[in-house]
């Protein structure tokens, strides 16, 4: 049912961009011809030469966009992000649309189509194709928000899992699920703002009773039996669409590869795509933007030192213990933010909302993200990358390597000034559990196109955040 959804969307979005595709092209004729937003020196082009390659914009254009992954409806996808892969779309439609136009000419050979007009259509391709999407997306979450399309969801689990199962659907209206309720596994804590509709064991009962069309089955991996159990019965007294939730962090694994010992097959859980070239190129990426962001951003950087020691006359820098790349140790830089001897009475402890051990300045550039920029020195000596993993201390290390199956995948790679899960809101005090799955994400999904990504994401909207404090 869900990916039944995600087509039907998908399918409204590939028209949209059709659409949208070749309304900019009419548009760039009529910016270009009519109105003459850029003077015409080589005579007028009627619009016939224009409509004949409507068809072929209509095919182009969405190929583009589908490379950019713009039909897997992601959830997470944020706006700026979207907005980014429509804008990269454009740009490579349109190439490829100028080149095959050096060769294939519709309507009359002898025509030369105009760089000019073809220009202006990028830019009104990339325009009206996020408005139609903005509209497409405003549309269903207003149908969602008057209860239209609504499907009745029950969850069947009150642990860890069901919590997270319950963060998503909750963050996502767009998906369209109306929470109903859970039923009770015996497990100790309630999920807070759903009503507990029974237990388990009463499945049947209350599917009935409250025309649920959905049961996400959120039970942890050592509830298998009863798990057995309730599939069972579910699948045996009712139509109900039945998905089970698996213990996420349980099964997590990096991309699987098979690999050959003499014969013998075995199974790599643990292939990244940081291996061999891949590698070389994100170092050299590395070293061009930390040594290009030092440059522009060294006068800032001054600004901050000397604001840090006329409030106090203490140490600028502040050097910490972190865990990198293969699970090593090195000192991470940070402008100090924290008054001289912050921790002797406390220890390592997570920075709070209002932390009082702050300066006054350290309250600005923690805010701000301004006391990571020395990090980027990290950057240059090879102890971290630009983009990745944020590095934890090695206390806290220890605590979810114990908590989180799988948590010291993250140390595969280099870890990042910014990263996938920064620029989607996990940062500071908040679910390690959500951290540690865009960690993964990004390790297993890794191109220098998402390192550009985040980045772009990080400048528009990640250095100031709630959470960052």
């Amino acid at each position: 049912m869900i990916e039944k959804k995600h087509k039907a969307l998908a399918s409204i979005y590939l028209v949209n961009d059709a659409v949208a595709s070749n309304l900019a092209m009419l548009m760039a004729w009529y910016l270009r011809f009519d109105i003459e937003v850029v003077r015409v020196t080589k005579g007028q082009q009627g619009l016939e030469i224009y409509a004949y390659l409507l068809p072929l914009v209509s095919i182009v254009f969405p190929l583009a966009f589908a490379v950019q992954g713009l039909y897997r409806i992601r959830p997470t996808r944020s706006k700026t992000e979207e907005w980014l892969a429509v804008a990269i779309g454009s740009v490579v439609a349109t190439v490829v649309l100028s080149g095959v136009l050096l060769w294939i000419r519709p309507g009359n050979p002898d025509v030369l189509y105009s760089r000019a007009t073809l220009g202006i259509f990028m830019i009104c391709a990339m325009l009206f194709t996020i408005v139609g999407r903005s509209i497409v997306r405003g549309l269903v979450e207003r149908r969602h928000r008057a209860g239209r399309d609504l499907d009745r969801v029950l969850i069947a689990g009150n642990g860890e899992l069901a919590r997270a199962v319950v963060e998503r659907m909750t963050s996502h209206r767009e998906l369209g699920f109306r929470l109903v309720g859970y039923l009770r596994n015996g497990e100790a804590g309630l999920l807070e703002g759903l009503e507990c509709l029974g237990t388990i064991e009463e499945a049947e009962h209350v599917v009935k009773q409250h025309a649920i069309d959905h049961v996400f089955v959120a039970l942890p991996h050592a509830s298998s039996p009863a798990m057995m159990s309730l599939l069972d019965r579910l699948t045996r007294s009712t139509v109900v669409s039945i998905h089970v939730v698996p213990d996420l962090l349980q099964f997590m694994v990096l991309r699987s590869r098979v690999e050959d010992l003499d014969g013998l097959p075995t199974i790599n859980l643990s292939e990244t795509p940081l291996e061999g070239w891949s590698r070389f190129v994100k170092r050299g990426f590395d070293l061009v933007v930390a040594a290009s962001a030092l440059v522009a951003l060294s006068p800032i950087m001054l600004l901050v030192a000397l604001a840090i020691w006329l409030e106090d006359r203490g140490p600028i820098f502040y050097r910490q213990v972190r865990m990198g790349l293969d699970g090593k140790p090195f000192d991470i830089m940070k402008f100090r933010s924290m008054r001289v001897g912050a921790e002797s009475m406390t220890g390592a402890v997570w920075a709070e909302k209002d932390d009082p051990r702050r300066t006054r300045v350290g309250r600005v550039i923690r805010e701000t993200s301004l006391d990571e920029l020395p990090q980027l020195f990290n950057v240059l000596l090879g102890d971290m990358s630009v983009v990745g993993p944020r590095p934890e201390r090695p206390q806290f290390v220890e605590q979810f390597r114990s908590e989180f199956p799988h948590y010291m995948l993250r140390h595969k790679v280099r870890a990042g000034i910014t990263g996938w899960a920064q620029v989607h809101g996990w940062r500071g005090n908040t679910s390690i559990r959500m951290r540690i799955e865009h960690d993964l994400y990004y390790i297993e999904n890794w191109s220098l196109m998402l390192d550009l990504k985040i980045l772009f994401m990080t400048v528009i909207h990640g250095l100031r955040h709630e959470n960052a404090y």
